[in-house]
């Protein structure tokens, strides 16, 4: 499958070929959501707490005495039925990531990249040189090139005009090939490359 290339103005200025290993990958989608949901746990911080009653200051003392008063029997002013007292079975930090098989990521990411092809959601730009590192003149170039919607930018190498330029955009996050990852292909619904992050992408994610 070729793809044509433009330059930041839109022109078409020649055509690229896709590799057919990392772009007609077979989608699956039960296994493209079971990576999402892998990274989703991984991103979670876990760091929701409560308080039981060893945790709770005070109540050290037996509020009254075992038999005799006609009271119910009571231990601690901070148990979990008193007001003030401490959560049962409440959550505690916690660590929520977990991994899977190597190959099933790498699978699942070729999956999404033939997905995205199929769905004419990649854009091949000849390089990102003369562009300046200012917002406006960085989103100027996007209504250009006709990427409106959430952009996910791969670019090969340290480019600092093209990172300064984009950092302030909400919708646009910038990846180098190695860190592609399943939940931004999903996230966001155009893919920018260029001919040399292309290649990365082929020496990186074949199979």
């Amino acid at each position: 499958m070729e793809i044509p290339i433009v330059n930041l103005k839109n022109e078409n200025v020649g055509k690229v070929t896709l590799d057919s290993g990392v772009f007609e990958e077979t989608v699956n989608q039960g296994l493209i959501h079971e990576v999402v949901v892998m990274q989703q746990a991984c991103q979670r911080q876990g760091t929701a707490a409560t308080k039981t009653k060893g945790f709770v200051r005070g109540g050290g003392k037996k509020p009254w005495k075992q038999k005799g008063t006609g009271r119910a029997r009571a231990g601690s002013i901070r148990s979990p039925l008193w007001r003030g007292g401490g959560t049962t079975f409440g959550p505690t930090p916690r660590d929520y990531s977990y991994s899977m098989p190597k190959k099933k990521v790498r699978l699942a990411i070729r999956a999404m990249l033939s997905e995205k092809v199929r769905e004419g959601g990649i854009k091949i730009v000849q390089d990102w040189n003369g562009l300046e590192p200012k917002t406006k003149t960085f989103v100027k170039t996007l209504g250009q090139l006709n990427l409106s919607k959430t952009t996910l930018v791969v670019e090969e190498g340290n480019n600092e005009n093209l990172s300064r330029a984009s950092s302030n955009v909400f919708r646009v996050k910038l990846l180098s090939p190695e860190r592609l990852n399943v939940l931004d292909l999903v996230s966001h619904a155009d893919l920018v490359l260029t001919p040399q992050s292309l290649n990365k992408i082929v020496e990186v994610w074949s199979k």
